[in-house]
């Protein structure tokens, strides 16, 4: 039997967070994860990356992993260059305007997964359960018990759900969601062009969702994300290398040159999923398993980070009683307001930047044109952008 303060279901990069916050503040956590112990990654980029707000940066520095992060592989962006393809707006932003030293970092999840575990692995009130799986999880007044795969017990004082969109504890806690069908597929894929990015983000808005251009470290190289239609989605997976190569050139404009895609081609559908309930008892959602949503301002990650940082915040504080209702219920309410103002912005932007109507096409270029060339409004929707 194995008792702990904190038991978090789910190893991805958010529930990692968390624990390696409550263990350097002498809390004990077990982490039990279905998937494998995550390895140092090999040369070929991983599909899934992240671009890293400045808060998100500054929580992995406070936790000490961001020197891994960096001395394995990570790409600090400078400039940002959102345009729409159908008018004329666009909009440009660069760290110099800020007198910041970038805008944020552009990094592979298995590579923040490797970082967390290493740390973690130093510190004796981790207890990190790879390949295992529960049977069972109940709950009293004051404490957790879950039953693992092998039998053996674990009875925590707080479960944390980290367990992913998807969530089975969302499930099986009976909390309601808000769901939304963005009706989009995100194709993802590492692509080297001609031309070298620059250390720029960019991002064009075409007719049937936005695409992503973010830089790697290798100078000429870039992880796409390309939202679609399903249907658009289908055609694209099924271009030979050479088709897509053009197709993914004439989106972009040209602006990096002649492109040669350089992995398998993933996608997978996007979906809001907003919990309407966070917290039951002493069992706590997080990350993904409360919300998700549209990648096209890359806050995804962020959002979850986000949680983390408040969830170790509140129960390293002086506290008398550990992980109190009141306690979980600042969480829940503070984390879900944050939520909620992103999720509709996403969703505002998402509707404002879809299809071809030309009174949105000229709100589009009109403001987007308005926003870059008025100095301090841009710098507010920059500093919006990379999380200050």
């Amino acid at each position: 039997m194995k008792q702990t303060q904190v038991c978090v279901v789910g190893g991805g990069c958010v529930g990692l967070t968390l624990a390696l916050g409550l263990v350097k503040a002498n809390i004990s956590v077990v982490v039990i994860d279905a998937a494998a112990k995550q390895v140092l990654p090999g040369d070929e980029y991983g599909l899934r990356v992240s671009a890293l707000s400045l808060a998100s940066q500054h929580l992995f520095e406070s936790l000490q992993v961001w020197p891994e992060i960096l001395a394995q592989r990570a790409r600090a962006y400078t400039h940002m260059d959102v345009r729409d393809q159908d008018s004329f707006g666009k909009i440009a932003f660069n760290s110099d305007e800020l007198d910041l030293p970038h805008l944020g970092h552009i990094v592979e999840n298995d590579i923040i997964r490797y970082a967390l575990i290493n740390e973690l692995e130093q510190h004796s009130q981790a207890t990190l359960m790879f390949d295992t799986r529960y049977q069972q999880i109940h709950q009293s007044d004051n404490d957790v018990f879950i039953t693992l795969d092998s039998g053996e017990p674990v009875i925590a004082k707080l479960l944390v759900a980290a367990d992913g969109a998807n969530s089975a504890i969302r499930k099986q806690f009976n909390l309601p969601i808000t769901f939304k069908d963005y009706d989009h597929n995100a194709i993802v894929a590492t692509v080297k062009t001609t031309e070298p990015h620059n250390n720029t983000a960019r991002q064009i808005f075409l007719p049937t969702g936005p695409l992503a251009f973010l830089p790697l470290p290798d100078a000429n190289t870039h992880s796409i994300v390309w939202s679609t239609s399903p249907a658009h989605c289908q055609t694209l997976l099924a271009m030979d290398d050479s088709d897509f190569n053009k197709a993914v050139m004439a989106a972009l404009d040209g602006q990096c040159g002649l492109c040669e895609v350089q992995s398998a081609r993933t996608a997978f559908p996007l979906k809001m999923r907003y919990a309407q309930q966070w917290v039951t008892g002493k069992v706590v959602l997080m990350g993904d398993a409360a919300h998700t949503i549209h990648p096209l301002a890359g806050l995804g990650m962020n959002l979850g980070l986000k949680d983390a940082a408040y969830l170790i915040e509140l129960l390293t504080a002086d506290n008398k009683e550990f992980a109190s209702n009141r306690l979980l219920r600042d969480y829940e309410r503070t984390r879900k307001l944050d939520a909620q103002k992103h999720i509709a912005m996403m969703q505002g932007l998402k509707e404002l930047f879809a299809g071809a109507n030309p009174l949105k096409k000229l709100v589009r270029g009109v403001g987007l044109s308005l926003v870059d060339n008025l100095g301090p409004i841009k710098h507010l929707f920059a500093k919006q952008a990379i999380g200050k």
